[in-house]
């Protein structure tokens, strides 16, 4: 499954690393990944794949909360398909 995840936050040191290490730990995989700071505001958009059947988006939006109170983020992962969806629109 295809997947569109975005991170928003203050930047600092360390929040690609953490992000796409919490990625790596459950095998998902990046397909691409844009990334920009704006007034040290960072922004991040990754394209993930992973298997459907071992992972749900539920299950990884869970896994990341960590992530996200660690590092002060809003991470929020959809499928791609309703992400086109919604953007097409």
């Amino acid at each position: 499954m295809f997947a569109i995840m975005t991170v928003t936050g203050e930047d600092h040191t360390g929040i690609i690393a953490a992000v796409t290490t919490a990625l790596a730990e459950q095998e998902i995989n990046i397909l691409d990944v844009s990334q920009t700071i704006m007034d040290n505001f960072f922004t991040m958009i990754l394209r993930v794949e992973f298997d459907e059947q071992v992972h749900d988006i539920t299950a990884i939006q869970e896994s990341m909360a960590p992530v996200e109170k660690s590092q002060g983020l809003v991470i929020r992962i959809q499928s791609e398909a309703l992400f086109t969806a919604v953007n097409e629109i």
